[in-house]
């Protein structure tokens, strides 16, 4: 008998239910070469809804997640809600407060270089012919993006705004367990970036970063401050495991370490609950200039479905044969135009049959 798991998948906005649809061939492919059964249905989110339902995110599409094991999200937002209010536009309305809503307070965003593929990142040959893999363990549902207050004051000779940052230590706590024990399962090493020579919210992170660590003998915990990480990692990529950090860094750290690997459209994102539960998007946004132009690149959105087999379905083998299937083809020197020279690159669509080719060949073996 299969084994039935529901997944609520939202396609979004811009470029999202273009790269979702190359998804769709790898859970055909999965269908019918195991034994799992894969039930997928699709919901509205970000600006699509706004559209279509007058918010967001509908209570359609919420009660279809709650009733899901997991979440496949595209991208949300663009320009042409950009003029909303801040707290109705797709980002704020949706993704923070469906991150808010299922206590998604762990992001985990995995920056992988095969050595061979050198060439496809930004950084000298020296530096990326040694190849890297980064896993940076992000702190979600916190920090200045969720504290209180955040105001806007216009008044006759004062025009000024205010955010507030705010970590309770039990927060602090829940993400450093994460990144020690994913640690566990690598190189057993933990870099704790922060700012803790200026910030208060960051003497308290690496403080009790500390405490925590004390827990986790075997892994090797070192410290860095933020501007330092930004430049370290560019110099040494190789260098660095996991990778641990407050809201704001990790959003800024993650998508430096993508880019790292050739494009953005690289970079796969999971969100989680202490109960597993998962929230799965690339990193790379809505990318609205490459909308219906069949060139986005689907790598990301198709390793984000690797992260969700992985991690919320324990299916080790499954996402397993996914990333080895996209390295190979892109080890066959297939490109999209984001990580081509822009003369010879395939589309979108191309893409998504190469991985799933490449796929069939695993399970063949």
């Amino acid at each position: 008998m299969k084994k039935k798991l529901k997944i609520a998948v939202l396609p979004g906005d811009g470029i999202g239910p273009e790269v979702m649809r190359e998804v769709y061939k790898i859970i055909e492919v999965i269908k019918i070469k195991s034994k799992i059964d894969l039930q997928i249905k699709e919901y509205d989110i970000g600006g699509i809804a706004i559209e279509k339902w007058g918010q967001a995110l509908p209570k359609n599409t919420l009660k279809g997640c709650e009733k899901s094991h997991a979440i496949l999200l595209g991208s949300v937002g663009g320009p042409k809600w950009d003029s909303l209010p801040a707290h109705k536009r797709p980002e704020v309305a949706s993704l923070l407060k469906i991150r808010k809503h299922f206590k998604l307070f762990a992001n985990l965003r995995h920056s992988f270089l095969h050595p061979k593929l050198y060439k496809l990142s930004p950084l000298k040959k020296k530096i990326s012919n040694k190849g890297f893999d980064i896993l940076c363990v992000r702190e979600l549902t916190s920090g200045i993006y969720f504290g209180k207050p955040s105001i806007e004051i216009q008044k006759k000779n004062k025009h000024y705004a205010l955010d507030t940052t705010i970590y309770h230590k039990h927060e602090i706590e829940r993400i450093a367990h994460i990144a020690f024990q994913e640690s566990l399962k690598r190189k057993c090493e933990v870099v704790s970036v922060d700012k803790s020579n200026v910030l208060n919210t960051s003497k308290l992170w690496k403080k009790t970063v500390e405490e925590v660590a004390k827990k986790y003998p075997k892994v090797n915990l070192s410290h860095l401050y933020f501007d330092n990480a930004i430049m370290q990692i560019i110099k040494n990529p190789n260098l660095f495991d996991v990778i641990l950090c407050p809201n704001l860094i990790g959003d800024v750290i993650s998508d430096e370490c993508g880019i790292l690997t050739g494009s953005i459209g690289m970079l796969a994102s999971a969100s989680l609950n202490e109960k597993k539960f998962g929230l799965y998007e690339p990193a790379g946004g809505t990318a609205p200039d490459l909308q219906g132009k069949n060139i986005a690149n689907p790598i990301a959105q198709i390793l984000s479905f690797s992260l969700l087999l992985k991690h919320s379905f324990q299916l080790y083998e499954i996402s397993e044969k996914i990333n080895l299937s996209i390295q190979k083809t892109l080890l066959k020197g297939y490109k999209t135009l984001d990580i081509s020279n822009g003369n010879k690159f395939i589309t979108t669509n191309q893409m998504g049959d190469e991985i799933t080719k490449s796929l069939i060949k695993e399970y063949n073996k």
